[in-house]
């Protein structure tokens, strides 16, 4: 998992993961950042501690997944123990978590006050991820800001392939309630995070949409001019549903967004999934919903 070491004439970010939300974020920082990007070939990489040295940073930007396996995050891990190296520690740090580690909360709504329970070893990870960072930066005096986000989706970020395909979800009976962050509104709240004024804590990274995964799959399809998908009974979904996409069909939950919006500031530029999937144009890709 690469890292993306930002220099700055007045500040210094380090960007871990450089995928798709933090290449959407990086022209909202560099103004705030006045950066350049630096090049990959420096080999920093969090998957081998021995080629994190020399990283500095004044404020940090994490958004590396966890390694696929393991109730842990070792790549946080090796972050932290690189930055406790440098000659300076950053002042300001903020996490792309997951809303996972609520685990099933049976549809009911959910703020940053709930605490977490996570179901999966995906979650797990993840939690342990949240739980070094805040140990870390609560010791050293560092603001850290997480944010939790859903079912991250763009233009190119649809699962178009599944409708396609015919995959079956579940009976409105049966339906869990899903929740949804358009990836330019989540860029947009890592920017704001990386702000000096932006309160640390923790923001469910939500939008506005209340749907179950049902709904939000036949929107898809209509939007994509393809047949709904098929319902079917919880019961029969073991044997038509992969076990991976089944396991995201096993929690059911609700984001209060409060926090992102009035205490962070955040305006969204897609409320709902509506508006996101108006300026969508539809690209094949197959994403989680």
């Amino acid at each position: 998992m690469s890292v993306v070491n930002l220099i700055t004439a007045k500040k210094r970010l380090l960007i871990a993961g450089f995928g798709d939300v933090a290449r959407r974020a990086l022209p909202r920082l560099e103004p705030a950042f006045d950066c350049r990007r630096g090049s990959r070939a420096a080999g920093f990489d969090l998957d081998r501690p021995e080629t994190l040295t020399g990283i500095e940073a004044d404020a940090v930007l994490h958004c590396a997944p966890p390694p696929p396996t393991g109730e842990s995050d070792p790549r946080t891990a090796h972050l932290l123990a690189a930055l406790e190296k440098a000659r300076i520690l950053p002042t300001r740090m903020v996490y792309v978590s997951t809303s996972g580690v609520y685990g099933d909360c049976a549809g009911t709504t959910v703020d940053e006050s709930r605490p977490v329970n996570p179901q999966t070893a995906r979650a797990n990870r993840r939690v342990d991820a949240e739980r070094q960072l805040a140990l870390w930066c609560t010791a050293r005096g560092v603001h850290l800001v997480v944010l939790r986000a859903p079912g991250i989706y763009a233009a190119d970020r649809l699962p178009v392939d599944r409708v396609r395909a015919g995959t079956p979800v579940l009976r409105d009976e049966d339906d869990v309630f899903t929740n949804h962050i358009h990836a330019e509104d989540l860029a947009a709240a890592c920017a704001r995070a990386l702000e000096p004024d932006a309160p640390a804590g923790t923001y469910n990274a939500s939008d506005d949409s209340r749907l179950k995964m049902g709904e939000w799959m036949d929107l898809v399809a209509d939007h994509a001019a393809v047949p709904r998908p098929p319902r079917i009974a919880r019961a029969d979904a073991a044997s038509r549903i992969r076990p991976e996409l089944l396991s995201f069909m096993g929690e059911s939950r609700r984001l209060d967004n409060t926090r992102l919006k009035r205490v962070l500031g955040l305006r969204l530029a897609y409320p709902t999934v509506l508006e996101g999937l108006k300026h969508a144009r539809i690209a094949g890709a197959d994403q989680p919903a």
